[in-house]
C-alpha cells in the first residue's frame, strides 16, 4: 500500500529519475564521490527540519494568494491527513529547494576553487540529498496508513502523530534519525510532558480558528481538485481540538 501510494505521485517519481541520474553521473566520477554523497543524508534532514520548521510552520501569511501556497504544500496536511495526495511534497517545493541546494553549493565549492565542485554538488544533493527525501516520504508515508510496520518504523510514526495530534510545534523531523536535531532544537516533547499536556486548540488548523476566511477560501480552492467532500469540508469548518489560544 505505502509504495502504491508513493508512485501514484508525480513528484516522487522524478526524484527517483533524479536520483538515477546523479548516480550515473557520479560513477563517471572517481570512486570517493560515492563516500561523498553519504554527506547528503544529514545535509537532507536539516534541510527537511528547517523547511518543515520555519517555512511550512511560518506565522499564516494575511494574503490570501501566500496563505494558498502554504495550505497546499502544509496546512492542507494537517487539515486532512488522509487525503493522499496532499500528504506528498509538490514539484513546485522540490524543484526550487533541488536546484537551489544543488547550485548554492556548486556556488561555493567553485568559489573555494575546490576540484570537482560540481560533482561534489551533485554527490550530495542530488544524489545523496534526493535518496534521503525518498526516505522521508517512505517513513511519512508509513506514518499516516495503518501497516504492519517495523520498529524504528512504529517509533517514528508515533512521534509524527504527536506533532500532527498533540503539538503541532514538536517533532518536526519525520526521516528516522532526524528525532537528534528536534532534542538539539528543542523541539521534542518528553514524556512527562505528555503526561500532562492536554492537545492545542484547534489542532488540525495549526492554531487558527476553523471559520477563518483564509482557511474557508483555501479550501474552496483545493477541495475540488483533491477529492475532499463536501461534507469533510463542513467539517473541518466546525471542529478544533483542545487547550490554546488561535492565532
Amino acid at each position: 500500500m505505502r509504495l502504491r501510494l508513493m508512485l501514484s505521485h508525480l513528484s516522487i517519481w522524478v526524484m527517483i529519475v533524479v536520483v538515477a541520474a546523479a548516480a550515473w553521473w557520479i560513477a563517471q566520477g572517481p570512486a570517493w564521490l560515492w563516500a561523498v554523497a553519504l554527506l547528503g543524508i544529514p545535509a537532507q534532514m536539516l534541510n527537511e527540519y528547517g523547511l518543515h520548521r520555519y517555512i511550512f510552520h511560518m506565522a499564516p501569511p494575511k494574503r490570501q494568494w501566500a496563505f494558498n501556497w502554504l495550505y497546499r504544500v502544509h496546512y492542507g496536511h494537517h487539515e486532512f491527513p488522509t487525503c493522499w495526495p496532499l500528504l506528498f511534497a509538490p514539484l513546485s517545493v522540490i524543484v526550487p529547494v533541488l536546484v537551489g541546494n544543488t547550485a548554492l553549493l556548486w556556488g561555493i565549492l567553485s568559489l573555494l576553487e575546490m576540484p570537482h565542485a560540481f560533482d561534489i554538488a551533485v554527490a550530495i544533493v542530488p544524489l545523496g540529498g534526493a535518496a534521503t527525501f525518498l526516505a522521508y516520504e517512505w517513513f511519512h508515508t508509513t506514518a499516516h496508513v495503518t501497516v504492519k510496520k517495523t520498529a524504528i518504523e512504529r517509533h517514528v510514526s508515533t512521534l509524527h502523530n504527536q506533532h500532527h495530534f498533540r503539538d503541532f510545534s514538536k517533532w518536526f523531523h519525520v526521516t528516522a534519525g532526524g528525532e537528534v536535531i528536534d532534542r538539539l532544537m528543542g523541539t521534542a516533547i518528553s514524556r512527562d510532558e505528555l503526561k500532562t499536556q492536554s492537545r492545542v486548540e484547534f489542532i488540525r488548523t495549526l492554531g487558527l480558528r476553523p471559520d477563518d476566511p483564509r482557511l474557508i477560501a483555501a479550501r474552496e480552492k483545493f477541495a475540488p481538485r483533491f477529492g475532499i467532500t463536501d461534507r469533510e469540508v463542513a467539517r473541518a469548518g466546525l471542529v478544533g481540538g483542545g487547550a490554546a489560544p488561535a492565532r
